[in-house]
């Protein structure tokens, strides 16, 4: 017997965290209270019991890429090929095409769940690499003389004005298949999550660059590179390493001993900037796409 019912009360936000850290254990998973700060009309979690235990989790939402949503089933490596990703899958699409959606994408990790999605007419758009670095002793960088560096603990009112003078001019220098479609209430709430991890470089009144770090609550040792990018004008100037190399010295002071970061095979530029500052290579995840709305033969399952 499969079940699919909401999320909804923060034991099933625990829950449905307890199933993405079983899934994805190399990466961070957002706390409860980040969870229902993202709460949307549009956003769907769900919790997938099989004969009464909770066994998979469940996302639909909105992309970051305009115009599409995002589908997410995740299922139990010990539950799966019983059916619980297709019923997932079958929900979570029903949402998306309610919501207004006519294309959806998703993320894959492994050859299995890209033959998955495969079944049901979803396509390989790109990929994304994981750059690993440990953390050590780090030194701080030299202070600049043309820019200062500062948290947004620090200047919070900044945050908002590096949406406007970094965000939105970078964003269209990611290597995706549309642009990214960010709000500002998204920059505020999804793309930054401890505002002393997070840093900018300012030249007057000006935000020029940002990066820093996504703490993680159940793996304090270990965080997430934060969006990183610099205006077009000051590029080749050292800013986006100077930043980078401060957030490691931030997280060696805070007990921090491994970073990583997602970059699409595409973005040649920052993933040699991660090479240069001794980032490895990891794993590597898969964009897929389809268009709504999917075909659910009942022989399929997962």
């Amino acid at each position: 017997m499969i079940e699919i019912r909401p999320v909804a009360t923060d034991a099933d936000y625990e829950a449905w965290r307890q199933v993405r850290i079983a899934v994805l254990p190399h990466e961070r998973c957002p706390s409860v209270a980040e969870l229902r700060e993202l709460e949307t009309p549009e956003r769907l979690l769900v919790l997938a019991e099989l004969d009464g235990a909770v066994v998979a989790n469940g996302l639909a939402d909105s992309s970051d890429e305009a115009g599409r949503g995002f589908v997410s089933p995740r299922v139990r490596p010990e539950a799966r090929r019983r059916g619980v990703g297709t019923k997932l899958l079958e929900a979570l699409a029903e949402h998306a095409g309610a919501t207004g959606f006519r294309v959806v994408g998703s993320g894959v990790e492994d050859e299995g769940s890209f033959a998955f999605a495969q079944r049901f007419g979803f396509a390989e758009t790109g990929r994304q690499v994981e750059q690993v670095r440990r953390i050590g002793d780090e030194p701080w960088p030299a202070r600049p003389t043309e820019y200062e560096i500062v948290t947004v603990a620090e200047r919070p009112e900044l945050w908002t004005t590096a949406y406007e003078q970094v965000a939105l001019p970078t964003f269209p220098d990611m290597d995706t298949t549309t642009p990214l479609d960010v709000s500002a209430e998204e920059w505020a709430t999804e793309w930054i999550n401890d505002p002393a991890a997070m840093f900018l470089a300012v030249a007057g009144d000006d935000v020029i660059g940002v990066a820093g770090l996504m703490l993680d609550t159940d793996r304090p040792e270990r965080a997430e590179v934060a969006y990183t990018a610099v205006r077009r004008d000051w590029r080749g100037k050292a800013v986006a390493s100077t930043l980078k190399r401060t957030s490691m010295a931030w997280a060696a002071e805070h007990g921090i001993t491994e970073v990583y970061t997602w970059t699409q095979q595409g973005n040649a530029n920052m993933r040699r900037l991660n090479e240069h500052l001794g980032f490895s290579y990891g794993a590597v995840s898969i964009n897929v796409r389809a268009n709504l709305p999917l075909e659910f033969p009942e022989q399929l399952t997962s």
